[in-house]
């Protein structure tokens, strides 16, 4: 497994090493050892997550503001452009957000620490998405900044018009945010 630091020294890009031939491949998406070794985090995940999205759907920002979540996530199936966004006042990168392009192909992984906000646009036809979750998810402390916060400017890579559920086409401004 190697690890890259993003533009955000704490979100992190996983490449798991993978094992393949004219069968198919293996790999290890997970080791807790190995995790601690490389990241020096130890981290617990509570919760996995799946879930299911069509071309240009956009789900996010999302974050909570008890319980934060710090997220594993990889794709299973198809492509995304993946967002991380550093909520935390502290941080000499707050404000600023990371992507990465996440597919089944290229089987990476992207670690989102608690602290952040977390999106993704879905490029493919169809993508899976699994994420692991540091915590729990707890509704009530839920809260999302609008996709096209023109103070955190992310680059989409979007073709036409993203499709947003009715929570995040109604999110917050990112200088609104209760963080």
């Amino acid at each position: 497994m190697k690890v890259r630091a993003t533009s955000l020294p704490d979100v992190l890009i996983i490449e798991p090493k993978v094992f393949g031939d004219e069968r198919g491949f293996f790999f290890e998406s997970f080791n807790q050892r190995r995790w601690q070794e490389i990241t020096g985090l130890n981290t617990s995940f509570v919760q996995h997550n799946h879930s299911a999205s069509n071309k240009n759907v956009l789900r996010g920002l999302h974050y909570q503001i008890r319980q934060p979540q710090g997220k594993l996530v990889r794709v299973l199936v198809g492509e995304v452009f993946d967002v991380a966004v550093d909520l935390r006042k502290d941080s000499p990168t707050f404000g600023q957000w990371a992507g990465e392009y996440l597919s089944a192909e290229n089987k990476k992984q992207f670690w989102v620490p608690e602290g952040f906000a977390h999106g993704f646009l879905v490029l493919s036809e169809k993508a899976e998405f699994l994420y692991l979750a540091t915590d729990y998810y707890a509704p009530e402390y839920e809260r999302a900044i609008i996709w096209n916060d023109p103070d955190l400017n992310i680059d989409w890579p979007l073709q036409g018009k993203p499709c947003l559920s009715a929570k995040d086409s109604t999110a917050s401004s990112f200088q609104d945010a209760e963080l």
